[in-house]
Order: C-alpha cells, then structure tokens, then sequence
C-alpha cells in the first residue's frame, strides 16, 4: 500500500489584491504536488478581491479583518496546525509559482529532522510578467546569529515543516516582518535553514509591493544607504527584543550570542566592535555588510 501523501497547507492573506491575485491562485492549484489545502483570509481589502476568488475559485476566506499582516499570518498558521497539516507554505496574493514549487521544497524538507525552514530564490518579474532579474545568490552565513542583520527567506518562498511551524505559532505576534520571524526563531532555535539556489517563482515588481527585491547587490546596498540606520536599527532591536522575550524557544549558544549583543547594543563602541568580530554575525556580501557595520556602529 502507498504511503499516504503529507498535506500542505497553503497560507493567503490577501488585502487589495484583485489585480493579480487569479494569476496566483492558478499558479497555485495547478502545482504537481497534489495533497495541499489553501487557508485564505483577508485582511480588509476595500477591493474586488474576495468576490473575485469566489467567483473564479469558489473559495472562502476564513474570515474578513483587518490584523496587519504578522497577525493574519500567525492566525493562518494556527488554523493550518489545528487542522493537522504537515507542511506549511507561506503565499503572496501577485506572484505566479513554478508548477514544481512546492514538490521542491516539501522533497527536501522531508529528508530532514528536527524544525526546518525551506526558502528559495525568484524570478523577478515587472506588472506584465515580463522577466527584468533575479534574486541575489545566496552566500554564507545563514543562520544565527547572521538573522539578525538580514532576512535571506523571503515569505513567498518560505515552506515550514510542522516542528518549525510549531516554533513560529508559540511565538509569532506582533513582529515587523512576519518572513523574517520565521527564519529568526527556527535559526536561533538550532533548527535547519535550507536557502535553495534555484528561482522557484515568478515575484511581481509594482509600486504595491510591500518590500521589492533589487537584483544587484550593489543596488541593494546603495538603496540601504539611502534609508540610512534608523528604520532598520529600530527592527533590529525589536527583533532582539522579541528574542529575549522567546529566549525558553532559543538553543543554548543562540542565548549566549543574543546576550553578546544585547551587551553591544547598550555598550559603547568597544563592545560593538566586539560584537562584530563574531564569525556569523555578518550579511550576506561585502558591500551589504559594510553598510552593516556602519548601521550597528553607530545607529
């Protein structure tokens, strides 16, 4: 007899997505992988939205609120637990997915032990799907402490096995990234980050996108420059302000490094310089990096 199929469930927050959402939901019930469940709520479009995946897929939402989007995707997440699902993976309302998406990661997932996280590159894409770039590759580190300085997992990629998903649902509430959350806590709970090198999916480029993907580094860093320390050393010390508060969650060497720059953040700046001789605590090149230093240097 055939070994039943593990059941992904499918996480869509959707709110003033009727553009491009029909393009996404084709992508996604057209995927090789056959046992997946959508779990859809919207979080307060004042669109066409919800009539419109009604009308075209027949679906549902679970409910119609506005949460922010941390929130609709924790509670997303606890509908998927409570429902016994084994794979979890998170979906953006304008991308198009490769018709293999999920069947790669939820393989890979599945020859892993202990919590894990999946994430892979993308195509970028402009409004009309036409191609214009991809994601950056990614380099080492990945992991804890190199989380902190930057989310390498972006959300419509991230597939999350049940010991991960169980991490983020007893943990995720009001953080500023739900994506980077996900990463973080499996990361500094000692869990598997797989950050796959091939394009998984096609990632809409428009004016609405909450964060967009430049495809140079160089542009990335340069963009980063411009936005200067403040915005992100203030999620910075949020996000480590979230960890303590899961610190029961965090692996032993996770606590002490956590501790290390909790030290360097109310220190002065021998103790930063202190911090960052860490060989993980660092972003994923050499020009990201530099602005990097510079932010938690002086930010």
């Amino acid at each position: 007899m055939t070994a039943p199929m593990d059941q992904v469930a499918i996480l869509l927050s959707t709110k003033n997505g009727a553009r491009f959402i029909n393009d996404q939901l084709r992508s996604v019930f057209a995927q090789t992988y056959r046992n997946k469940r959508l779990f859809w709520r919207d979080d307060g479009s004042t669109d066409d939205t919800v009539r419109t995946v009604r009308e075209s897929f027949d679906c549902t939402p679970s409910d119609i609120a506005p949460l922010g989007v941390t929130r609709s995707y924790a509670k997303l997440l606890n509908l998927a637990w409570d429902a016994g699902c084994d794979f979890f993976a998170l979906a953006d309302q304008d991308d198009v997915w490769a018709h293999d998406k999920l069947a790669r990661g939820v393989t890979i997932l599945q020859r892993i032990p202990g919590p894990a996280l999946y994430c892979a590159r993308q195509t970028l894409v402009d409004v009309d799907l036409r191609i214009i770039g991809s994601s950056p590759l990614f380099h080492e580190p990945i992991g804890f402490p190199a989380a902190l300085t930057q989310n390498i997992a972006p959300g419509c990629t991230i597939i999350l096995n049940r010991e991960a998903a169980d991490l983020v649902r007893q943990t995720m509430t009001d953080q500023p990234y739900h994506d980077w959350w996900c990463y973080l806590i499996v990361a500094a709970a000692g869990g598997s980050v797989v950050a796959d090198p091939a394009e998984v999916m096609w990632y809409r480029q428009h004016d609405h996108n909450a964060i967009g993907a430049p495809s140079n580094r160089w542009k990335r860093a340069l963009n980063a420059m411009r936005r200067g320390p403040s915005g992100f050393m203030t999620v910075f010390r949020t996000n480590v302000g979230y960890l303590h508060a899961n610190a029961a969650f965090l692996s032993p060497t996770a606590r002490q490094d956590l501790e290390a720059i909790t030290t360097a953040l109310n220190g002065g700046m021998l103790h930063r310089l202190r911090a960052l001789r860490h060989p993980g605590f660092r972003r994923q090149t050499r020009s990201e990096n530099s602005v990097f230093w510079l932010w938690f240097m002086f930010g």
